[in-house]
C-alpha cells in the first residue's frame, strides 16, 4: 500500500499522541483502581468496626450468642445499612462453619457463605495485576473480615463483600471526562499535524512541479522558494543544476568544459583520444608540445613517427590496457621558445625529460572509449622539490632566529641592571654620599629603567645621567622588538571549538568602552544575534579582535564612531566588519600595514596588524582592508562556520 508523505507524518504524528495518551491512560486507570480498592477496603473496615463494636456489646452474659446476635435490632440495622455502601454487596456475622448467623439480606441467614478472596491479598499486587484483577472478565467478590472471640475461643467472624463490578462503574465514571479529554487533544493532534505537514510540503510540491517540467524536456526552470530554512537551499541548488542542463545543450562540448576546468591550470600535461587516436582534448601545458591544428586529427599525423606520445597511445590502443609510469626525453623543438607556463608563469620550452602515463578509459560495459595520457615534467618538479627544501631551510632558519633572540635577551636584561646601578652611584655622588649597592630586580614584564631623583648638591652629572637615559631607553625600545620578534615566530598550537562571536566581541567591547569614553568614540556592535558559530580559538580570535578596535580608537583623535557589525556569508563563512571614522590610511600604506614592524604612529611597534593577519591566516580565513585618507577605514575579516 502506496502513502504519500503527507499521510505518513499525519499517521505519525497522530500515532506518538495516541501512545502517548494510551500510556497516560494506563497510569491513570492503574492510579484509579489503586484508589477505589483502597476506599473500598476503607469502607468495609469500617463497617467491619462497626458490626464488631455491637457484637462485643451484645454477646458477653448471653447463654446463645447466635441468638442474641440474629435477635439484636442494632446490629441488624448496621448489616443492612451496607447496602448503601458503594461497592459494598454484602455484610455479614459467620460461624466456625461458614453459616451466615446474620447477613444483611435475610433470605441468606442460615445457609453457607461460600469463601471469596481477600481484598488485602489484592492490594498486595502491583498495580498491573491490580487492574487485572478488576477489569477480568468475570465479577469477582473480595471479603474484608474479622474474627469474633468469645472467652479467648473464636466463635465466629465479619465479612463483609466488596465487588469488582461496582468498582468498575465507579472508575469508569471517573474515566469518563479524562477519556473525553484525550479524545480532543488526539483530534487537535491531527488537525494540526495536517496543517504543518500542508505548510512543510508546499516547497516538496513546487519541487517536484518543477522537476516534472524538467522531465518535460523544458530549460530554464526556476524555483521561487525562501531562502531561510533547508529547502531555500535544496531551491537554490535546483535552479543552478536548471541553468547547468540549459547551458550544456551538447554532452561533448560540456565535458570538454569540465575537463578544461580542471586540468588547464596544472602544470602536467593531459591529453585524451578516441578509440580512434584521434585527439579530444588537450590542456594548455600539452598544447604547447602538440602542433597546432591537431585536435580531431590522429596521432598519426599530429606527431612524427618515434615520438614517446605517439608510441605509447598507439601501444595502449593496441594492448587496452594501461602503460607507465615510463622516463623519456623529448626532442627540442625547432626554434623552440618559452612559453607561458599554468598561472601565467614562464615555462621550459617543450623538450626536455618527461614521465608518461598512458591511462585506458571504459564504460560500464568494459568497452573502450578512449585513451588519457599525462606527462609530467621532471624539472619541474625538481623545481617543486627546491622550493619544498628552501621552505623547510626558511622553517629552521626561523628557528635559529627564535633561538638568537633568545641570546639577545640575556645581555638585555644584564646591561639594564647595571644602569640601574650606574643611576644610583651617579646619583650618589650627585647628592655627595657614598654610594650605596642597592638591590634591583627586573621588571615582571619587559624592561624598565627608574627615574634618579634630582641632584641636590655635588658635581654637574647632568649629561651622563642623560646618556645613562638615553641608553636605557634604546635597551628597552631594543628589547621590545625582540618581544615582538619572539611573539611573532613563537609556534602557536590553535585549539579551535566551535563559539559565538558575540560573545567574544562582548569581552572585547567591555576592555575597550574606557579608550572610547576618553576619546570621545561613540561604540556600536551590532549583527551578532542569530550569528552561526564559527570554528575558532577564542583566545587568538580576542585578541585579533582587539588589536582591530583599539588601532580604530587610535586613530580618531578627535572623536568619531566605531561600528562592529557582522554578517553570514554564503558558503557557509561569517563576516565580521571593524569600521571607523578616523584619519584613514595612505594609498601608499595600504600595502604595508599587514608588514612586521611597519608603523605610521610614534609609539607604535608594528606588530599588532602582523598578530592579526597571522591570526586570521591560522583561522584558514581572509582579512580585507579599505581606506579612504581623512573619512575612515573598515577592516573585513572572513571566516568559516562550524
Amino acid at each position: 500500500m502506496h502513502l504519500s508523505i503527507k499521510a505518513k507524518q499525519i499517521g505519525g504524528i497522530s500515532l506518538i499522541v495516541g501512545l502517548a495518551m494510551i500510556a497516560l491512560s494506563a497510569a491513570h486507570v492503574s492510579t484509579l483502581v489503586r484508589i477505589g480498592l483502597e476506599e473500598s477496603k476503607a469502607r468495609a473496615d469500617l463497617l467491619v468496626a462497626a458490626i464488631y463494636q455491637r457484637a462485643r456489646a451484645v454477646v458477653p452474659g448471653q447463654p446463645d450468642p447466635y441468638a442474641a446476635l440474629r435477635q439484636d435490632g442494632g446490629l441488624r440495622s448496621i448489616l443492612e445499612s451496607s447496602a448503601y455502601s458503594k461497592s459494598v454487596v454484602y455484610a455479614a456475622v459467620v460461624d466456625p462453619r461458614g453459616v451466615a448467623v446474620v447477613h444483611s439480606v435475610p433470605e441468606r441467614e442460615g445457609k453457607v457463605l461460600p469463601p471469596a478472596g481477600r481484598l488485602d491479598d489484592v492490594l498486595a499486587l502491583p498495580r498491573r495485576a491490580q487492574v487485572r484483577r478488576v477489569y477480568s472478565s468475570q465479577s469477582l467478590t473480595l471479603e474484608v473480615g474479622q474474627p469474633l472471640l468469645l472467652g479467648g475461643r473464636e466463635f465466629g467472624a465479619i465479612r463483609v463483600g466488596v465487588s469488582t463490578l461496582l468498582i468498575r462503574e465507579e472508575l469508569w465514571d471517573a474515566l469518563k471526562p479524562a477519556l473525553l479529554t484525550g479524545l480532543i487533544a488526539l483530534g487537535l493532534a491531527i488537525l494540526v499535524a495536517a496543517s504543518f505537514t500542508r505548510l512543510m510540503l508546499r516547497p516538496i510540491h513546487v519541487i517536484r512541479g518543477g522537476l516534472t517540467r524538467l522531465g518535460r524536456g523544458e530549460f530554464g526552470v526556476r524555483l521561487d522558494l525562501p531562502q531561510q530554512d533547508e529547502f531555500g537551499e535544496l531551491g537554490t541548488f535546483f535552479n543552478a543544476v536548471s541553468a547547468q542542463l540549459s547551458a550544456d545543450r551538447s554532452q561533448l562540448a560540456g565535458q570538454k568544459a569540465n575537463l578544461e576546468a580542471a586540468v588547464e591550470h596544472i602544470e602536467d600535461e593531459v591529453a585524451i583520444f578516441n578509440p580512434g587516436g584521434e585527439l579530444l582534448f588537450a590542456n594548455p601545458a600539452m598544447r604547447r608540445t602538440l602542433p597546432p591544428e591537431s585536435f580531431g586529427h590522429p596521432i598519426d599525423d599530429a606527431l612524427p613517427a618515434g615520438h614517446p606520445y605517439r608510441e605509447i597511445v598507439q601501444q595502449t590502443l593496441r594492448e587496452r590496457q594501461s602503460r607507465g609510469p615510463v622516463s623519456v626525453a623529448l626532442p627540442e623543438a625547432d626554434g623552440a621558445s618559452p612559453a607561458q607556463g599554468a598561472g601565467g608563469a614562464e615555462a621550459a620550452p617543450a623538450g626536455g625529460e618527461r614521465l608518461i602515463m598512458a591511462h585506458v578509459i571504459k564504460d560500464l560495459d568494459q568497452q573502450l572509449v578512449g585513451v588519457m595520457l599525462v606527462a609530467r615534467d621532471v624539472e619541474y618538479m625538481g623545481r617543486v622539490q627546491s622550493m619544498l627544501n628552501y621552505s623547510r631551510k626558511l622553517v629552521a632558519l626561523g628557528r635559529l632566529s627564535a633561538g638568537v633572540a633568545h641570546e639577545v635577551k640575556n645581555p638585555l636584561n644584564a646591561m639594564t641592571i647595571h644602569l640601574e646601578l650606574l643611576k644610583q652611584k651617579l646619583g650618589s655622588v650627585a647628592r655627595g654620599v657614598r654610594p650605596a649597592m642597592a638591590q634591583v630586580s627586573a621588571p615582571a614584564s619587559g624592561l624598565g629603567l627608574s627615574t634618579p631623583p634630582p641632584a641636590a648638591s655635588g658635581p654637574d652629572l647632568g649629561p651622563a645621567l642623560e646618556h645613562v637615559r638615553i641608553i636605557g631607553g634604546e635597551i628597552q625600545r631594543l628589547d621590545q622588538v625582540v618581544q615582538g620578534f619572539l611573539k611573532f615566530t613563537r609556534a602557536e598550537d590553535l585549539k579551535l571549538q566551535d563559539l559565538s562571536l558575540g560573545s567574544i566581541v562582548d569581552e572585547v567591547v567591555r576592555v575597550v568602552e574606557p579608550e572610547c569614553a576618553k576619546s570621545r568614540v561613540a561604540l556600536r556592535a551590532e549583527g551578532f544575534d542569530g550569528l552561526p558559530m564559527v570554528s575558532g580559538d577564542p583566545t587568538m580570535l580576542r585578541q585579533a579582535f582587539l588589536n582591530l578596535a583599539l588601532n580604530a580608537v587610535q586613530a580618531m583623535l578627535n572623536g568619531g564612531q566605531l561600528r562592529i557589525a557582522a554578517s553570514p556569508l554564503p558558503g557557509r563563512r561569517v563576516e565580521v566588519r571593524f569600521e571607523d571614522t578616523g584619519v584613514g590610511i595612505k594609498p601608499e600604506h595600504l600595502e604595508k600595514i599587514f608588514d612586521l614592524y611597519f608603523t605610521t604612529r610614534e609609539r607604535g611597534s608594528g606588530i599588532g596588524l602582523s598578530m592579526v593577519y597571522r591570526i586570521v591566516q591560522m583561522h584558514d580565513g581572509e582579512i580585507e582592508v579599505e581606506s579612504t585618507e581623512g573619512r575612515g577605514t573598515t577592516f573585513r575579516i572572513t571566516l568559516r562556520q562550524a
